[in-house]
């Protein structure tokens, strides 16, 4: 929050107007980074504030479901709610907070920041003019290693509900729902040593209707480069089409050192050329914009936001999907995930 996305606001010109945390004295010194007038004890306090329209709820995955609870009590002055991914803990529990917010008149978005990545919004342009023609193959290879978050050891999560989720969430962006899902995990022998997961290194595929297929590989170990050796760190992805290919990078594994993404795509339209746009903006924190941005443009136009809970709700079931895929070594559908949530 105090990095990317208060950041990220300033650099726009929104308005944030108050703010509170665990600690008021972390939320003090927030604020005064920020400019932010008025710092609550508790995010309790905060949400009795009438001035306040729209909430971005900052917490870990396990407290979203107990804070919206909360925000929904106050649909008389609040309209709009940024939630963080995942949506709670499952896909039952996302259910529940899109739900909620439904039923209490509020507008709900999560912040899939990666669908605002220069170069996935350009990969989605060069789609949308069928200048790559039919998708045939989509890959996106990651060797990075995050910085872990405390509640991760808390919930047993290392990768799938972390990073891969940005990556199930840009393919759906991209493509649309599959089908089904085959996906394999293992444990990241690194993290092992810290707390016990299963969802370390996450491999998986997805198949589509009309014959795509796309792939994960997550691998957040990428071998013993904190232990000594020379490292090869990177997100890149590719798709191919009948009609052209186009290939990316996601400069995000040098963050803090802004690094922007990539974009170079050839098309049997313009042949015998490469086209290589580049940006100065980074995912991390410029894309942070594009949510609030997508959020605030939905409650003036009265408007379902591209990132609505609703939609993000096919996200979860694909998350939820490949968890049961790993465990039971067969391929699930997001429609099981959704009937046995009924």
């Amino acid at each position: 929050m105090a990095d990317c996305h208060l950041v990220a606001y300033r650099q726009a010109g929104f308005n944030p107007i108050a703010i509170a945390s665990r600690t008021k004295e972390k939320a003090d010194r927030v604020a005064e980074r920020h400019e932010i007038n008025r710092v609550y004890s508790s995010y309790h306090e905060l949400l009795q504030d009438p001035a306040i329209e729209v909430i971005d709820i900052a917490v870990p995955p396990d407290q979203q479901w107990p804070v919206i609870q909360e925000v929904v009590k106050h649909g008389n002055h609040i309209r709009g709610v940024l939630t963080q991914k995942p949506l709670g803990v499952d896909y039952s529990e996302a259910r529940k907070i899109v739900d909620a917010c439904q039923q209490a008149g509020l507008t709900l978005a999560v912040n899939q920041n990666m669908r605002y990545d220069h170069s996935i919004r350009a990969c989605k342009d060069l789609l949308g003019q069928n200048l790559l023609g039919d998708p045939v193959l989509a890959t996106i290879d990651m060797r990075a290693i995050p910085h872990w978050m405390d509640w991760q050891q808390r919930l047993g999560w290392v990768t799938l509900r972390i990073m891969s989720i940005h990556h199930l969430d840009a393919f759906r962006f991209l493509f649309g729902n599959p089908v089904r899902v085959f996906a394999s995990f293992r444990p990241d022998p690194r993290t092992a040593q810290l707390f016990s997961h299963r969802d370390g290194i996450c491999l998986y595929i997805l198949e589509y209707e009309n014959g795509l297929r796309v792939s994960g590989w997550d691998d957040v170990w990428t071998g013993p480069a904190r232990e000594g050796a020379e490292s090869d760190i990177y997100i890149r992805w590719r798709v191919e089409g009948t009609s052209g290919l186009a290939i990316g990078s996601i400069g995000w594994p040098s963050y803090p050192t802004p690094t922007p993404s990539t974009l170079d795509f050839s098309t049997n339209h313009y042949p015998e050329k490469w086209f290589r746009p580049r940006w100065k903006e980074c995912w991390f924190p410029d894309a942070f914009v594009g949510p609030m941005a997508e959020l605030l443009c939905a409650l003036e136009k009265d408007a379902e936001p591209e990132i609505s809970g609703r939609d993000n709700l096919d996200t979860m079931a694909l998350v939820d999907a490949c968890y049961l895929s790993a465990a039971e070594h067969r391929s699930v559908s997001l429609e099981e995930i959704k009937r046995e949530a009924a």
